[in-house]
Formats: structure tokens, C-alpha cells, sequence
């Protein structure tokens, strides 16, 4: 079972991926962002909304050959943790 962290604001080490859930409609989907250091604009990396096993599946993609890092996980107003996910600390 993959084991998630909630993202809280400055207490992310940059260069760290963030999924940010929202509501679409219905469904929950994801987009991805990293951390960059004070003062800059976190990169959005461009592309449709995911679904949460895509996003995940992206975020761990965008580390490969990178100092693995936690993934990080912000919910939007009125989304919920599903378990089915993972682990969330």
C-alpha cells in the first residue's frame, strides 16, 4: 500500500511532487505541481485533468531518476481521502 503525505504549506521540501484533488462534475480528478524554491511559482506540469491512480502513477514517473521524495497530497474543499488511494499522513 503506497503511504501518501498532506500537503501543508511550507513544510514541503521543494523539488517535491504535490497532487491537488478537486471536484469535475462528479468525479474527483487530479493535476500535478512541484515545489520550487520561496518566491517562484510552483511548476504546474500541463495536461488533462487525471484520475487519482493516474496522478499518482504520474507524480511517481516524474521522480524517476530523481532523489525519491514523498509524494504529497492536497485535497480541494469538499474532497474526502478515499482509502482505496493508499496510506495519507
Amino acid at each position: 500500500m503506497e503511504i501518501y503525505h498532506r500537503y501543508r504549506e511550507n513544510a514541503v521540501v521543494q523539488g517535491s511532487i504535490v497532487v491537488k484533488f478537486y471536484h469535475s462534475g462528479d468525479q474527483i480528478r487530479g493535476f500535478l505541481r512541484k515545489v520550487t524554491p520561496p518566491g517562484e511559482d510552483d511548476i504546474i506540469f500541463p495536461g488533462e485533468e487525471m484520475e487519482p491512480d493516474d496522478a499518482f502513477r504520474a507524480a511517481r514517473n516524474k521522480m524517476s531518476g530523481e532523489i525519491m521524495r514523498p509524494i504529497y497530497v492536497e485535497l480541494s474543499e469538499g474532497v474526502n481521502w478515499n482509502p482505496a488511494w493508499g496510506q495519507l499522513e
